[in-house]
């Protein structure tokens, strides 16, 4: 959790729960939910006024979900549960499991990433 932004949900539909508050990589205990925020928006023009002005935060970054927090109150907010397998390239270590993943489910290349693995750790 404390690599990622967390909801705090509000009412759920289905696969669609309405975002009552966002937390930038809080520490686990401290998390809102298990709900994170995996990178993918739809959003309004107005976040990018508020980007334009913000502090960096968690990390020396400049963190979207500040932005997109303080704008809960005005315009609605929700969310949709992703199922299936997701991958982070956020790290060096994410983006060669990432590529590796990728790789291995390809036709065309699969059987041959899976030959150069299985040589490397030989």
């Amino acid at each position: 959790m404390s690599s990622y932004g967390v909801i705090a949900p509000g009412a759920q539909n289905g696969n669609l729960t309405e975002v009552k508050g966002l937390v930038e990589k809080p520490k686990v205990d401290e998390a809102p939910s298990h709900l994170i925020v995996s990178g993918r928006y739809i959003l309004r023009p107005e976040v990018m006024g508020l980007l334009a002005t913000q502090a960096k935060g968690a990390g020396g970054e400049i963190q979207l979900t500040h932005s997109m927090a303080k704008l809960i109150d005005t315009q609605p907010f929700h969310a949709v549960t992703f199922r299936g397998r997701r991958l982070d390239c956020g790290s060096k270590l994410g983006f060669v499991e990432a590529t590796l993943a990728i790789a291995l489910d390809r036709p065309d290349m699969g059987a041959d990433v899976r030959k150069i693995a299985e040589k490397l750790l030989g």
